[in-house]
């Protein structure tokens, strides 16, 4: 939801408990999500946290590919951008455990990696928003045979 488009912001004011539960929905099936591939991927507590690297490199992916199908290529239902991008996404991503993981990484005597693992987590996660951006734009192109922006 962007505060900045009005009509966004009446639909928040007239209906705030729609919305409010759709995100609350969206954000603990991301969290699920989340959980399950901490569970598939587990990492120690000292260790680099490439689990976490990775949910939030791919959840910045996908934003940027849904981003773009609900902005440029489909009119979607005014709910899904609050269920999906705030909700499933923003509950999926975790940037609190990564600050986490920083300090955990440094607690444990590695403060190489732990600057490493801050540089390249906000390094990857705006380059995969970017690509992930462009990447659906050409594949729309493509499909479609017209440009999206």
């Amino acid at each position: 939801m962007d505060l900045h488009v009005p009509d966004q912001r009446t639909e928040l004011s007239r209906h705030p408990a729609v919305v409010i539960a759709v995100i609350a929905v969206g954000g603990a099936i991301g969290a699920c999500a989340r959980y399950g591939a901490a569970r598939l991927w587990p990492t120690a507590t000292d260790a680099f946290p490439w689990t976490t690297l990775g949910v939030n490199v791919v959840g910045c992916a996908v934003i940027g590919v849904f981003m773009v199908l609900i902005t440029d290529v489909w009119t979607a239902h005014h709910l899904v951008r609050p269920f999906f991008g705030t909700g499933v996404l923003g509950g999926f991503t975790t940037f609190s455990t990564y600050a986490t993981d920083v300090r955990g990484l440094v607690d444990h005597g590695h403060p190489r990696p732990a600057l490493g693992y801050l540089a390249l987590t906000v390094a990857a996660a705006l380059v995969a928003v970017w690509a992930g951006a462009q990447a659906t734009r050409r594949v729309v192109a493509a499909a479609t045979g017209r440009e999206v922006r």
